[in-house]
C-alpha cells in the first residue's frame, strides 16, 4: 500500500502518470534485488498486443471522420429528429454527442468537435452560458462508453476478456447517459423558456437529414454489425473503419484533402505514443504489485471488511469517481483494474461488468471538476471560468451518477446484449 501512496504523492508534484509508474516501479525493482532487464522485459511484453493496434486505428479514424466533416451532418440530422423540444439545441447536442461517441469513442473530440458547432448556436439563441459549457462537457463524455472505447479496449487487455463483448456491453449505459442528459435539459429548458425549432420537421426534412448523414450513421452499424455477426474481431473492425473513413471523406463528402490526413496521421500517432508509454509504465507496475502480493492484500484486506458485493461496488465507484477528477481515464483503468478485478472475481462479479462499470465512472470523472478534461475544453469555448458552470453541472452529473447506479446495481443492463454474442 504504501507503493500506492508514494506513486500518487509523485503524480500530485506534477509528474506524467506514465513517468510516475516507471519510475516508483523501477525503485521498486531495485529494492526487490531483481535484475533491471525486468524493466525492458515488461515494457516490450505490456504493449505486444495486437488488439492494442486498435487504440492507433481508432484514433486515426475519428481524426479522420472529424476533420472530413461527419460532424456537421450528423449535428443536422439530430436536429431534425429532436429540435423542436423544448431545449431543442440542447436535445441536439446531447443526441450529436451520442453519435460522435459511435464514430470516435473519444469524449475530447466530442467536447472539441460539437461544441465548437454547437455552443456558438445554443449562445446566439439565448442558452445560458453556464448551462450550454456544462451540457456539451457532460454529454461528451458519453464518447468512451458507446462503442467504439478506447478504455474499454484497454481493460480488455489487462482484464484478459472479450473486447467485442464489453464494446457491446457499453451500448445501453450511453445511450441511458443521453437519455439522462436529455430528460434534464428537457425540465432545465421548460422553466427557463428554452424553444427548440418553430415546428416539428417533415417526414422529408427528417429524411433529407438523414439522407446526408448516412454514410457517418452506416459506421457503428459496420462495426458492431461486424462484430456481433462475428465476421471481424473488434481489432479488424479498427482497420475498417479506418479504411472507410478515408474511402467516404476523400471520394463521398470530398471534404478530406491529404494535408488533413497527415495531420490525422500525426495526431494519431501521438495519443497512441502516450498511451502505449503509459500501458508499458503500467504493465511493469502491475508485476511489480503482483511479486509483492497486493492485489491478493488488498483483497484480503477489503474483504474483513466487505462482505457483500454490492458495497463492494459502492467502495469501487466512490474510489473510481475521486480519481477521475484527476487522473485520465486510460491511466486509471491500468491502474485501478489489476487492483479491482481479484476482489470482484471473488464476488462472482462478471469481468465485463465491471470493466464497463469502471469506464462509466472514469468517464465521468472527465466533466467532475477540480480537473474534468472536458469542462476545460467548453470552457475555453466559451470563455466562462469552471465556477460559473456549477449551477447547471450539479443536476447534470447527478442525472449520470443515477445511471452510474443503475448499471451498477443492475448487472443485466451492462451483460444483455453481450449474452447475445457467442
Amino acid at each position: 500500500m504504501f507503493m500506492i501512496l508514494i506513486l500518487f504523492i509523485v503524480f500530485f508534484l506534477g509528474l506524467p502518470i506514465g513517468f510516475a509508474l516507471g519510475i516508483v516501479s523501477t525503485v521498486q525493482i531495485v529494492q526487490m534485488g531483481v535484475s533491471m532487464n525486468m524493466v525492458t522485459q515488461r515494457l516490450f511484453s505490456g504493449i505486444d498486443s495486437t488488439t492494442l493496434t486498435a487504440v492507433l486505428l481508432f484514433t486515426l479514424a475519428g481524426s479522420l471522420m472529424m476533420k472530413g466533416g461527419m460532424s456537421d451532418r450528423l449535428i443536422s440530422f439530430a436536429d431534425a429528429l429532436v429540435g423542436h423540444l423544448p431545449s431543442g439545441m440542447a436535445m441536439v447536442s446531447v443526441l450529436a454527442c451520442m453519435f460522435f461517441a459511435a464514430l470516435t469513442g473519444a469524449a475530447v473530440a466530442a467536447a472539441a468537435a460539437i461544441g465548437g458547432i454547437m455552443i456558438p448556436v445554443m449562445l446566439e439563441k439565448g442558452y445560458d452560458k453556464g448551462f450550454t459549457s456544462s451540457l456539451l462537457a457532460t454529454a461528451s463524455s458519453i464518447g468512451p462508453i458507446i462503442p467504439p472505447s478506447i478504455p474499454l479496449l484497454i481493460y480488455g487487455v489487462i482484464a484478459s476478456c472479450s473486447v467485442a463483448k464489453l464494446f457491446i456491453g457499453g451500448i445501453i449505459p450511453g445511450i441511458l447517459m443521453g437519455v439522462s442528459l436529455m430528460a434534464v435539459s428537457y425540465f432545465v429548458g421548460k422553466k427557463r423558456g428554452y424553444i427548440g425549432r418553430p415546428k416539428r420537421a417533415t417526414a422529408k426534412e427528417i429524411f433529407t437529414a438523414a439522407k446526408s448523414a448516412v454514410f457517418a450513421l452506416l459506421i457503428p452499424v459496420i462495426i458492431l454489425g461486424g462484430i456481433m455477426s462475428g465476421i471481424f474481431t473488434a481489432t479488424e473492425s479498427a482497420s475498417i473503419a479506418v479504411v472507410y473513413a478515408l474511402l467516404i471523406g476523400i471520394f463521398i463528402y470530398k471534404t478530406l484533402p491529404l494535408r488533413e490526413i497527415l495531420a490525422s496521421l500525426i495526431d494519431a500517432s501521438k495519443t497512441t505514443g502516450m498511451v502505449l508509454l503509459v500501458v508499458g509504465f503500467a504493465s511493469l507496475f502491475t508485476w511489480v504489485i503482483s511479486m509483492q502480493m497486493l492485489p491478493a492484500r488488498l483483497t484480503e484486506l477489503m474483504s474483513s471488511v466487505i462482505h457483500s458485493k454490492y458495497l463492494f461496488l459502492l467502495v469501487v465507484n466512490v474510489i473510481l469517481l475521486i480519481a477521475g477528477t484527476f487522473i485520465d481515464t486510460t491511466s486509471a483503468v491500468l491502474i485501478f483494474s489489476p487492483l479491482f478485478l481479484p476482489m470482484a472475481q471473488s464476488f462472482g462479479i462478471d469481468p465485463i461488468h465491471l470493466g464497463v462499470v469502471i469506464a462509466v465512472n472514469l468517464s465521468i470523472g472527465m466533466c467532475t471538476p477540480p480537473l474534468g478534461v472536458c469542462l476545460f475544453v467548453t470552457s475555453g469555448i466559451t470563455q466562462l471560468p469552471l465556477k460559473g458552470m456549477f449551477r447547471d453541472l450539479i443536476p447534470q452529473l447527478a442525472a449520470l451518477v443515477i445511471v452510474l447506479l443503475i448499471i451498477t446495481y443492475f448487472p443485466w443492463t451492462v451483460t444483455a446484449l453481450p449474452a447475445l454474442v457467442a
